[in-house]
């Protein structure tokens, strides 16, 4: 392993990368694209049975009362109709009688045939255990048998006869829905719910001797193979409760797991299957199936086994073309019309990013006319509308303005949703932050002082002229001889005490020594950030402070999902490394140029940086600047041009220099996302709301602190959890945890609450 590597696996490769399962797209309340169309149960991303029960209880509620009295009726159309007859579909139906609709449930197989296909004897998780679940399905039993029996003496009291139909697609026709299938004309109701849960084809091992009859995706009574060697591929919950079962029966069980840990299974069976004597071999593999052996490929090289059955556990693929055919999206996936609108906000980032920075479009809209006419209405600069008329003559002030006004309104709508004291805090803080130092003061707190004469003399001189240099010689500005259209100082530079070094380079990299801002940015960037990130992780900068992360949290709220997960994605984050290098190269170049007599080292550093010749032109290849390529490029067009394809935090997490340099301080702090291992259910709705690509439920189940540097602290993850598992925290001295007082988990404020009471 050479130095580079050891390098990115110290900083971040060292951590788990899993990948996040594709679901359709469905909102929180189980409506989807489709209009009158709702899923619930396992499809919503949470695979609990009392979970399962209420969303389908909670559906067939809100969708009677948007039918409201008029339902029941013998004749016409069905109210509802019902596709998946197993926890959540019979739920569904409970409530669907109780309430007077006139509903079918369609079923494939037979009712309840996910649980009916259990392994004899399985145990049965109904956690949580103090959740009452809305509508009238109990759910009691903690073994396989006894809860088909409980669930299907409900079913038969209530008189619910599911119609046996694959249904194969869903078609809008006007106010129906239509129910197509292969058996007849579709079948029209005025609302659907679809219960089918993940019960896709099984994933495929794609290897020689997949077909053979000893070869099963399912294991119905682990005594049939008492004394026979067994092969158990997989390393969810369902390989370790096969391969414990089968060893306790009497089989010689080797279990093959291609992850050198099981970082998706329950506690509880990681231990049973370490107890169990079960043959485990990480880091491995089927490579071959014959009639009399198995093959694995492990990492000392291929190696045969005596076998006389596989059991392949892997896994099955979500019935995601029942919604493609649906009209349903599929997380992850867009349509041709989808890359028509990422293409669109690209090019429009494009226009906007160019038109800011003096590109190519910065003549094709002036804002100078329109702050003219304003000047003429505001001619006294020393009012604060004559300060803002001047400022409109400044392209930065719209973009500022509408990068503000963004922030304000979907933050607004991220607190509406996500009703938390953490996200509350948070959002009102990021929106401070942007609106006061960021916004405001350089754009028109500072211009007005300057036109009031509290920067000319004394004190205020003392203090603007070390940190906003005037543009004018010192005579005209204390005259009073402004020139028009634009502030007579630097007050640009007052974005220097939010966005720091390497984020914002222009108030260091500048032609001779600024002192001031050279002694801010130090402070900043050395002292005041690693200082805050050792106590509170890297998010205290990234998820309170930044500008970048203000935008990623509030208009990037809703497409957080859409992050890319996996060791591939984990490796592009080596962009950031490389601009913070080319950050750190550059600002060598500027203190040798500073320290030199000669010219050259400042013309390559203005070539590298801005694309400019030794006359202050463009130069030839400019667009491949530090400027065009880093802030641009990255932190514009693409940062801002993926938000709806990859989430909020393609520039955070890919590109950004100061997050690439924050991720090396994050490796020695205290901060964690600490995990109570028994309350976790391995649904990775933790990891599939990480918009910087964490593997959250790694760390979770097995109960250990979450330490990836990359995290931003926005709590999504803490706030998705359905059962309150995650809490953020500091790792003591002693190892003990000590965990933040301001709450982010509505699961632990409601059992606070309760608990008060």
């Amino acid at each position: 392993m050479g130095k580079l590597q050891r390098y990115l696996h110290w900083l971040h490769l060292q951590w788990p990368a899993g990948t996040v399962e594709k679901l359709p797209v469905v909102n929180e309340d189980g409506t989807t694209a489709l209009s009158g169309v709702r899923v619930v149960g396992d499809l919503t991303g949470v695979p609990l049975l009392k979970f399962a029960a209420e969303t389908g209880a909670k559906a067939v509620a809100a969708m009677a009362d948007e039918l409201g009295t008029d339902v029941g009726s013998e004749t016409g159309p069905a109210d509802l109709a019902i596709v998946g007859g197993g926890v959540a579909g019979l739920s569904a139906a409970l409530e669907a009688k109780k309430r007077g609709l006139r509903f079918v449930v369609f079923e494939a197989s037979k009712p309840m045939s996910t649980i009916v296909n259990f392994p004899k004897g399985k145990p049965i998780f109904t956690y949580p255990t103090d959740l009452d679940p809305a509508g009238d399905l109990k759910l009691t039993a903690t073994v396989k048998e006894d809860l088909v029996e409980e669930l299907e003496s409900q079913r038969i009291a209530a008189g619910i006869e599911p119609k046996q139909a694959r249904i194969e697609k869903l078609v809008r026709r006007g106010n129906l829905i239509e129910l197509h299938h292969p058996d007849g004309a579709p079948f029209k109701a005025r609302r659907v719910i679809v219960a089918i849960g993940r019960s896709g084809n099984h994933r495929k091992l794609g290897v020689p001797g997949e077909d053979l009859d000893k070869v099963s995706n399912r294991l119905h009574d682990p005594a049939e193979f008492a004394d026979k060697k067994v092969l158990v591929v997989g390393g969810g919950d369902s390989a370790l409760e096969a391969a414990t079962a089968l060893q306790d029966a009497g089989a010689d069980v080797t279990l093959s797991y291609r992850g050198d840990a099981f970082s998706r299974a329950k506690s509880e069976n990681v231990e049973a299957v370490h107890r169990s004597g079960a043959d485990i071999v990480f880091k491995s593999t089927v490579a071959e199936i014959s009639e009399s052996q198995v093959e694995l490929k492990t990492k000392e090289g291929d190696k045969p086994y005596e076998n006389d059955a596989v059991l392949s556990l892997i896994g099955r693929e979500p019935p995601l073309d029942f919604f493609r055919r649906s009209g349903i999206p599929i997380q992850g996936e867009t349509k041709l019309l989808g890359w028509v609108g990422i293409a669109a906000l690209v090019l429009l980032c494009i226009f906007v990013y160019s038109w800011k920075s003096g590109g190519s479009t910065e003549g094709w809209i002036d804002p100078t006319e329109f702050a003219a006419s304003l000047s003429e209405k505001w001619e006294d600069r020393t009012t604060v509308l004559g300060t803002m008329a001047v400022s409109m003559n400044s392209r930065s002030f719209y973009y500022t303005l509408l990068y503000s006004t963004c922030i304000l309104l979907f933050g607004i709508d991220r607190m509406r949703r996500r009703r938390t004291p953490y996200v509350n805090r948070q959002t009102i803080t990021l929106m401070f932050v942007q609106w006061i130092p960021l916004f405001i003061l350089p754009e028109i707190v500072l211009p007005w002082m300057g036109y009031n004469g509290l920067f000319t003399s004394g004190i205020g001189s003392w203090f603007a002229n070390g940190l906003f240099e005037p543009y004018i010689p010192w005579e005209e500005y204390v005259a009073g001889a402004w020139r028009e259209g634009e502030h007579p100082r630097a007050y640009w530079r007052a974005y220097g005490f939010i966005l720091a070094w390497p984020l914002n380079v222009y108030n260091v990299f500048t032609g001779s020594p600024h002192w001031w801002w050279l002694v801010i940015g130090f402070l900043q960037t050395c002292v005041l950030i690693p200082w805050m990130i050792y106590r509170w992780g890297k998010g205290a900068y990234c998820g309170w402070i930044c500008s970048c992360g203000a935008l990623a949290e509030t208009m990037g709220d809703r497409y957080r999902q859409k992050m890319p997960h996996g060791p591939i994605w984990n490796r592009v984050n080596v962009i950031g490394q490389v601009f913070l290098a080319a950050a750190v190269g550059l600002l060598a170049l500027r203190i040798f140029g500073w320290m030199t007599p000669f010219a050259w080292p400042d013309r390559v550093f203005d070539l590298l940086l801005e694309g400019k010749a030794a006359d202050g032109t463009k130069a030839a290849g400019w667009f491949l600047s530090y400027k065009w390529v880093v802030d641009i490029l990255f932190g514009g067009v693409i940062g801002v041009g993926f938000y709806f394809k990859y989430s909020g935090r393609v520039w955070c997490r890919f590109a950004c220099p100061l997050a690439a340099l924050m991720h090396i301080y994050a490796r020695f702090t205290k901060f964690r996302i600490f995990a109570d291992k028994k309350k976790c259910i391995s649904c990775n709705v933790c990891t599939s709301v990480c918009h910087q690509g964490i593997d959250v439920m790694a760390f979770a189940n097995r109960g250990a602190p979450m330490e990836d540097p990359e995290c931003v602290r926005c709590s999504a993850c803490v706030q998705s959890c359905p059962t309150g598992v995650l809490s953020f925290g500091r790792l003591l001295a002693d190892g003990k945890p000590l965990f933040d007082e301001l709450p982010a988990s509505p699961v632990q404020i409601k059992e606070q609450a309760a608990a008060i009471k």
